[in-house]
């Protein structure tokens, strides 16, 4: 549906996919639409970024409402890189440009509720998604410590990832000790979860197919993804649950807990491609890519089918040389694959890129070429897990 807006008028080139933010999730995403031969624009503040690289793209922060509704006028259909947008900055975006917010995929509804961490909560609360219980962070935290005890987690309601905005006060002392962070509002805690391993599941839901891609067992390193592998398990009628429990449509990642008893807990939900759907790049099937592209172009989906495969992450740190360089070095075994991001930057810690393992043995032969990579690109600053 159009309505009458300020851009209209003014565009001149149509693309099929707008995508706000211009990461390695929008860079992956374009390949997969590119490759059918789609259009696409993205929209981030680092006219470098890995999508600009590769698409058309409008520089601009994501929090500017005026760009935003560029990328709405522009584009068939509108995507999200991330979940920090507000909601209602959408809402306005699409007034300027004289869209509906329905072009957006996933749905604002299901935004809305996944980008306040307490409100996806409650969410899952209210459908019976087992999940921590959590509450408001006020200045009397009396009940927060009687209802949850310690120790217990704190975490900003908006826009934590990767273990940033997140606390874990042991005790009363604590708890007070963090009050000049959390007292100002905008903070939740829930009650801590022993888990015993994490695990991760992407799940898809549209008018043409709902389902999941295989759960899979997640390793963190300083609260960052660093491995993905089969799990051994199936915890997709939760995840499942979880993203029905928000009114999902699109495609979800949804991260879990496994406590001692063997039952699944979720974690968080994050309304986009994620980090531990990276497997199916080159797991012989569907990636998580082009099937996100069918979903936001409202297309037929896949069923989800493919080989063992393991991802390590490929994490900054401080280069000796060109990454090329070192690419032979992790790809001297078979069933190994390779993908680089583009970012120009290499940080401690930031995702860079990533190497895929396929078929027997692939968590011990991705840690072998990951470390063979960086023996050759940078001196290793932690022991690669077994």
């Amino acid at each position: 549906m159009k309505i009458a807006g300020r851009y209209p008028l003014e565009v001149s080139q149509r693309f099929d996919i707008g995508f706000l933010g211009g990461g390695q999730l929008a860079r992956m995403s374009i390949q997969a639409a590119q490759r059918m031969g789609l259009k696409c624009l993205s929209l981030d503040p680092d006219p470098t970024a890995p999508a600009s690289q590769i698409a058309q793209s409008v520089t601009g922060k994501l929090s500017d409402v005026e760009r935003i509704a560029e990328v709405f006028a522009k584009c068939d259909r509108v995507t999200l890189e991330n979940e920090f947008i507000l909601a209602d900055k959408i809402v306005s975006a699409c007034e300027i440009a004289g869209v509906d917010p329905g072009h957006l995929c996933p749905t604002l509804t299901s935004l809305r509720t996944i980008q306040d961490k307490l409100l996806q909560r409650q969410a899952l609360q209210h459908a019976g998604v087992p999940s921590p219980p959590a509450f408001s962070l006020e200045s009397d935290v009396s009940s927060v410590i009687e209802t949850l005890g310690f120790p217990m987690v704190l975490k900003v309601r908006f826009g934590g990832y990767d273990g940033k905005g997140t606390r874990i006060a042991r005790n009363a002392e604590e708890l007070e000790a963090l009050r000049p962070e959390w007292e100002s509002g905008g903070w939740l805690a829930e009650k801590f979860v022993p888990f015993t391993r994490e695990l991760a599941v992407m799940v898809y839901l549209s008018d043409h197919g709902t389902g999941c891609f295989p759960t899979m067992e997640t390793v963190q390193v300083d609260q960052v993804c660093d491995l993905v592998y089969p799990s051994g398990t199936d915890a997709s009628a939760v995840a499942l649950a979880a993203i029905e429990a928000v009114d999902g449509a699109g495609l979800y990642g949804v991260e879990l807990f496994e406590l001692p008893d063997g039952s699944i807990q979720v974690n968080e939900i994050a309304p986009r491609p994620h980090n531990t759907g990276h497997y199916t790049l080159d797991w012989g099937g569907p990636s998580q890519f082009e099937q996100h592209v069918r979903l936001v172009m409202g297309w037929p989906v896949h069923s989800p089918f493919g080989q063992e495969t393991c991802m390590a992450n490929l994490l900054g740190r401080v280069p000796s040389g060109r990454h090329a360089d070192a690419i032979p070095a992790a790809l001297a075994e078979p069933g190994l694959f390779f993908h680089w991001y583009g970012k120009v930057e290499a940080k401690p810690g930031r995702k860079m890129g990533h190497i895929n393992a396929v078929g027997n043995d692939c968590v011990n032969r991705a840690i072998r070429a990951r470390e063979a990579f960086f023996n050759t690109w940078s001196a290793p600053i932690w022991d690669a897990p077994v």
